[in-house]
Formats: C-alpha cells, structure tokens, sequence
C-alpha cells in the first residue's frame, strides 16, 4: 500500500486539518485498534471516550470533538462519509488482466477490455459491458444487458432477459430473474404455475449481496432503481420496486408487487408484505412486519407474536385502539381523584332496573 500525506488527503477530499500535516497514512482502522500510520474516524458519540487512548495516526471527526483529539485530525460535517472515501482511495479494487478464460462458454461478442473468468457461461445475444468483470462459474443467460464497469463475483446467476446497470456489483451466489411464486389453484387442490414473462431491471451503481434473490416479475418487470444497496441473503418477488438510494440490511423479505419509495432503509429481517406502497424517506426498524400501506415519511417498527389468525385479528383491532383507551382510563383516573360530592353522576342501569 503507497502511504498518502495528510495533506494530500486534504486537498483531494476537504475538510480541514488540525496537527501535524507531514504524516503519512497507509490504511484505515478502528480507534483502538489504529497504529501511526492508520487513519480512523469518530462519528457516534458513544464511542467519544476511546479517542483520548488512541494511537491514530490522524483521526476524522466533526468540529465537537476536535478539542479532545490528541493525533492530528481531519475535521468534517460529515465524518462517516469522509472516511468511507477514504477508505476507498486506500483500498482500489483489483483491476484483473482483460480476456476470457480458456474453461468458459461464450455465445455472445465480448469487448477487449472485459475480464471472463473460469468456468463462466454467457448465453446467446447478451450485451456486456466494457470493462465489467465476471468471476468464475457465473451464469448470463441469453439476451441479458451487463452495464459498463459491472462487477460479478463468483457464481452469479442472471436469468435470460435481465438488464443490469452500470457499475453494478453483484456477490457471489447472488440469483436475478429467477421465476416470481405465482400459481393459481385449481379446484382439485392442485397448483398451476403461471409463466413469469416479465424481466428484472436493476439501474446503475447497485450493489447486490451474496445469495440475494430478486424474481422476474410475472407480466411487468421487477425493478431497482439507481444507487439501491442490498445486503445478504435479502428475497425480492416479482413485480417489487425499489426506489432510488433505498438501503435494505439482511434477510428482508418483500413480497409481489410491493412498491417501496427513494431513499428509504429497511432493517435486517423485516416483512414488507404484498401489493403495499411504503412512501419516500421511511425508515423501517430491524424485524418490523409492515402489512399496511407507509403513506409518509418517518421510522416505523413492530410486531405482533404469531397466535391464530381469528384470535390475532381480534387482539389487533384492540391494539389499533389503545391510544382512546388510554385516554379514557386517564379521565377515570382524574375524575376518581375529585371530592366525592363534586364528581358527576353516574347512571348505573342495573340499579335503575331495581
């Protein structure tokens, strides 16, 4: 790793720097865990009481904490950020040589600049783009669209028809377009599957986790917008959309259909259930079951334990009512503590009927 000076640092990415400006930093690291020629960063406040130990070359934080850092310090609004570009200057992916591996099948015109790894099978009428990367055992299928500077790790699987943006990263494992779970059932109680026609659509700058699943829609497309970043492990079916810059963590589930807005972030394995539309901006807390429309921005959790579906239906619309509830038993609660012969009177039926 090439050290960067401080200052260099700087004047590539801003900010403004506090202390000595001729260190060099090789590579990022934890605040206690940093040595020298480490760079860290300090952005949630309860971690504050680590920076006075720290060995840092330099740290990245806002202005708050400049005063207590005793390396020299990079400050910006926005310290996270800062860093995870950092990071990303001190640690390029790897460029592989340009060609096809002896071992892989190709159907399709490949560019001189894409770099097709062993074992890789590429179907007939496929576009790739220049300079993407396909790692060993991935599976195009025919007619698939590979945006330019995509990169598949090992064993991906993209299903014919299937368009993939630009500078998409797709993990290993990692199936796009597979069939959506649609059947209808016959009267016999038998299953009849319903061809899955549409494709998916993935836009630029997406990165996709290992062993993720997105599903072709069944007549429309299934559709990630721009700047999406899916975790591990996450289920996509057919006919979802995801808005731009969305952010979903591990082990989501989205049913058919569902619609979820722009910039929202889902928390690890939280339920959107089917054909529901959740607005713009919200944000959805780790093993939350959202089975209603989010017609609003804002944070949402919950859930409700499993119990029979007649008893559940019950025990919820009690719940939908807590807030008047509460209301009510606050009023009783006032009025019990007036002097007996100021409180108002009550009707009592049973003792009228005496």
């Amino acid at each position: 790793m090439v050290p960067v000076r401080l200052d260099e640092i700087v004047a590539h990415l801003g900010g403004r720097l506090i202390g000595d400006t001729s260190g060099s930093i090789r590579q990022v690291a934890t605040l206690e865990r940093a040595g020298p020629d480490e760079i860290s960063f300090l952005a949630n406040p309860k971690y504050h009481g680590k920076l006075a130990a720290t060995r840092a070359g330099a740290v990245i934080l806002s202005a708050a904490s400049a005063d207590a850092c005793p390396v020299p310090c990079i400050v910006s609004d926005e310290p996270y950020l800062y860093f995870a570009r950092v990071a990303q200057w001190l640690n390029p992916v790897d460029s592989p040589v340009p060609g096809i591996h002896p071992t892989a099948t190709v159907e399709s015109a490949i560019p001189d600049s894409t770099s097709i790894g062993a074992g890789v099978c590429i179907g007939p009428e496929a576009r790739i783009g220049q300079r993407s990367r396909i790692g060993p055992g991935c599976v195009i299928g025919k007619g698939v669209e590979l945006g330019d500077d995509a990169l598949l790790h090992a064993n991906v699987t993209i299903y014919g028809g299937c368009h993939i943006g630009a500078r998409a990263i797709i993990h290993s494992g990692a199936v796009i377009g597979a069939d959506g779970f649609g059947f209808a059932r016959a009267q016999d109680g038998a299953w009849l599957k319903i061809p899955q026609i549409g494709r998916v659509v993935i836009g630029d700058d997406v990165e996709i986790g290992a062993n993720t699943t997105i599903d072709r829609g069944a007549l429309d497309d299934t559709v990630i917008e721009d700047g999406v970043k899916l975790d591990n492990q996450i289920q996509v079916g057919h006919n979802v959309r995801i808005g731009a810059h969305s952010a979903l963590a591990g082990c989501v589930g989205i049913a058919g259909s569902a619609r979820l807005g722009c910039r929202c972030t889902v928390g690890g394995g939280a339920v959107i259930l089917g054909h529901l539309n959740v607005a713009d901006d919200v944000n959805i807390f780790a093993g939350t079951l959202v089975s209603k429309s989010i017609p609003k921005a804002g944070s949402y959790s919950g859930a409700v334990p499993f119990q029979d579906q007649a008893a559940w239906l019950k025990n919820f619309a009690h719940l939908r009512h807590l807030d008047s509830m509460a209301d009510k038993i606050r009023a009783l609660e006032a009025q019990s503590a007036l002097p007996k012969e100021t409180q108002p009177a009550i009707s009592n039926e049973a003792e009228t009927k005496e």
